[in-house]
Order: structure tokens, then sequence, then C-alpha cells
């Protein structure tokens, strides 16, 4: 089976970068992040759209992995999906939530990216306040954490992230 790795956290702590950066350490494909695509497009998402951005990332990733010879990057997942739509509409449509929940056990490793990197702002970011990064960090780890999923955090400076991220993806290359 093709490991997937999933690029996991709160919003600006530098997923997209790093997902890049892996994916061409490793050779790998990059699953990018629909939703971003999506409201490029069409401007604010809502709740009306969340299972069709998660459909349309579930084929993305599929067809990646279909294709892959290794390994694939994702930089976000369907767990991700569902904990915004929960956070952002106070809901989730139930297809969502089915699939995240079995979705969630094809990832070889999540890499927890922590809050501790300066917030940039972007008009698709919702929570620059330090007390609200901090509780997505807890809704995102606890979310990992009752599903007992297997995760690295992943902290610090940029190069550090990315040392700590290629260590932990090289482990899951050699199992």
């Amino acid at each position: 089976m093709i490991p997937r790795i999933a690029i996991y956290g709160p919003e600006s702590t530098g997923k997209t970068r790093l997902a890049e950066s892996l994916a061409a350490h490793f050779s790998a494909p990059l699953v990018a992040e629909y939703a971003r695509e999506r409201w490029d497009l069409q401007g604010a998402l809502t709740l009306e759209d969340m299972l069709p951005v998660a459909r349309e990332q579930w084929r993305r990733e599929d067809a990646a992995v279909a294709a892959a010879d290794r390994l694939v990057i994702c930089d976000t997942e369907a767990l991700t999906t569902m904990l915004w739509s929960d956070l952002l509409y106070g809901t989730c449509p139930e297809e969502l939530r089915r699939e995240a929940e079995r979705r969630c056990r094809n990832y070889a490793l999540y890499l927890l990216l922590d809050i501790d990197v300066p917030f940039a702002p972007d008009p698709q970011r919702c929570f620059p306040d330090e007390s609200d990064r901090e509780k997505c960090l807890r809704v995102w780890r606890g979310a990992l954490e009752r599903r007992h999923l297997p995760f690295a955090d992943i902290h610090g400076g940029w190069a550090e992230r990315e040392a700590a991220a290629i260590t932990a993806v090289q482990r899951i290359l050699s199992q």
C-alpha cells in the first residue's frame, strides 16, 4: 500500500510550504488543498461547499495514490474539512463526517504543525488571535488523539520543521 502523509494542523502554520517541500524532497506526488483553489475561483466557501470540496479532494488524493509508486503527500485531508465545517458552521454534512472517519485510517502519518510561527494574514484565514490559534491546535490534536491516529509534532523555525518532517517521513518509508 502506498503511504499517504497528511500535512495537518491549524491555519497559518506552514502546511502548504511544508507539503511542497516534502513532495520535492521525496519526489512524491503532492495533493494540493482544493478548498483554497475553490475559494480563489468563487470567493468565500459556505456549508453547502463543504461536501463538494471534500469529494473533489478525495478524488484527487485517490488518483494520486493510484498513480504513485512510493509515497503521496497530502496538503489536507478529510478530518480537516470536517473540523472546519464544525468550527465555522456548527455542523457537518453526514457523508463528509462518515467519510472523514473512514478515510482518516488511510494515512501512514499525520504531521501536526504547531502554532509557534507568526500568523500570516490571508483573506481565507479566520483566527489570528493567539487564544483562537491555541483552541484550534487543541481541536486538531484532539481529533488525532481520540482516534489513535499516528502523528508527529512539527514545531520550531522553518529549518527545524522541515528536518523533523523529513525524519518522520523517512521512518515511515523504512518500515
